[in-house]
């Protein structure tokens, strides 16, 4: 398929595709016309190369991982190997305080709205008057 339809069926720019080639975590033949051709595999790839730039991923390790993930199912394929479990078990963790503080965020957020609604509920106060 070409860049388009690629760009069409991910949801990714062509500008992003193209990138993806150059940070070699994608892959195109090339037509005699010079096209970019996808297989349709690299579906499968831009999904997993999109998951991982949102979980925060650089592209170098992005290169790094994809060689030992599956891309129909995301599970390991054959060649995984253990090189890069430090890393991503340091991006897991640094993945974990994020959301510990955005929890911590919502909540105080939450109490903000809780505590400037409840006026709200009993209508307007009235000013205090002197005696």
């Amino acid at each position: 398929m070409r860049i388009g339809e690629l760009a069409r069926r991910t949801g990714a720019s062509e500008r992003s595709l193209r990138y993806y080639e150059q940070q070699a975590v994608l892959t195109a033949e090339r037509t005699p016309g010079g096209h970019r051709e996808y297989t349709e595999g690299a579906v499968g790839r831009v999904a997993r190369i999109q998951e991982l730039y949102a979980a925060g991923l650089c592209s170098s390790k992005i290169a790094q991982l994809l060689p030992c993930m599956g891309d129909t199912d995301g599970g390991p394929s054959a060649t995984a190997d253990a090189r890069p479990i430090d890393d991503l078990t340091a991006e897991r963790d640094r993945i974990d305080r994020m959301i510990d503080d955005l929890q911590r965020s919502r909540a105080a957020l939450d109490e903000v709205i809780d505590a400037a609604a409840a006026p709200a509920a009993h209508g307007p106060e009235q000013p205090a008057r002197g005696r």
